[in-house]
């Protein structure tokens, strides 16, 4: 949080020295629906809307040369206060306060315990409305877990029926409407079949919406050297070749090109080819493709240097303001 009062969402594990890449999660707003340090707050999911909420603030604009374009994030020297994902996860096991009164939050609270319990505090996080304190009636459970010891704890926690159960019958519905405003243009079936090998669910006893985004281990240095430019916009079909890297958050897919569909670039069937690698750094997509997946590819066409290697690459970044990035599962 700024000394605004604007609480920004961090964003990758690779910031410049004199910012924090990240988007506008909450901030003061009369219409808003969140009440935070007196204040009425209004909560934001898109994050190209920043651009707007910040745009009397152009030292939150910020050139990132991770992903080769300008975004918005947070100077170092107008941090207020810092939230920790893990830090309140333990404080809200140990203290749960007014989050008992929520009907998501009694979920939250045995979910906390199994954690405890399980001696996995560390690994799991609470982000979202819960970790800073604005949560409401219609709140979510959003978690997160960290580098692959993290993302097998709450492998174990999404199985374990009794705290969390899949989505399935006529809730797949309500899984598609609350997915499908983001990733326009896939079917039914092919959304689900995506959406379902990522960590979410439904909590037991209030039926609240709970995904948990896996983040990269701290000692992770995958982005460490990594730079890019970008050249336009491109949409393909393309195979996943290797998900590896695409189980966590930035997700890294390696991809081989079948056809180029369109593109704002000269002759691009040239660079079809050259163009080995998707990235996303939001979770919309982590984990959401395995190898051999065909995947419907709209985004921008980058050239990336990390350290010695170089190459073309598809970067969805959500930070553009003039077309929806997305991949979709193309059947």
């Amino acid at each position: 949080m700024d000394h605004h009062g604007v609480i920004f969402k961090v964003i990758g594990d690779s910031h410049p020295s004199s910012h924090y890449l990240g988007y506008v999660k909450y901030h003061p707003d009369e219409n808003g629906d969140r009440r935070l340090f007196g204040r009425t707050y209004r909560q934001n999911s898109v994050v190209s809307k920043s651009f707007g909420i910040l745009a009397g603030r152009p030292e939150c604009y910020v050139y990132s040369d991770t992903l080769g374009c300008v975004i918005t994030g947070l100077p170092r020297d107008d941090i207020a206060v810092h939230y920790s994902c893990r830090h309140a996860l333990v404080a809200i096991h140990e203290n749960p306060g007014t989050v008992a009164e929520r009907p998501a939050g009694k979920d939250l609270l045995a979910i906390t315990d199994w954690i405890a319990t399980n001696d996995v505090q560390g690994l799991i996080g609470v982000t979202g409305s819960f970790l800073v304190g604005c949560y409401n009636e219609r709140s979510d459970i959003d978690l997160v877990c960290y580098g692959p010891e993290g993302y097998e704890a709450a492998q174990e926690l999404f199985n374990h029926e009794q705290l969390i159960r899949p989505y399935d019958g006529e809730d797949l519905t309500r899984l598609y409407i609350r997915r499908a405003k983001y990733m326009e243009g896939s079917s039914f079936d092919s959304l689900i079949k995506q959406e379902r090998r990522k960590l979410q669910g439904l909590t037991a006893n209030a039926g609240a919406h709970i995904n948990c985004e896996p983040i990269r281990a701290d000692r992770d240095k995958t982005f460490s050297r990594v730079s890019s430019k970008e050249i336009g916009e491109v949409s393909l079909l393309a195979e996943i070749t290797d998900h590896t890297e695409g189980l966590t958050t930035p997700a890294v897919y390696e991809i081989s090109v079948k056809t180029i569909l369109s593109s704002t670039v000269d002759e691009p069937d040239s660079f079809a080819r050259r163009i080995t690698h998707m990235r996303s750094y939001l979770g919309a997509y982590t984990g959401a493709f395995r190898s051999g997946d065909t995947v419907h590819l709209s985004g921008k066409l980058v050239h990336t240097q990390d350290g010695e290697r170089s190459g073309f690459g598809i970067e969805l970044t959500p930070w553009t303001v003039s077309n929806s990035y997305v991949a979709n599962l193309a059947g």
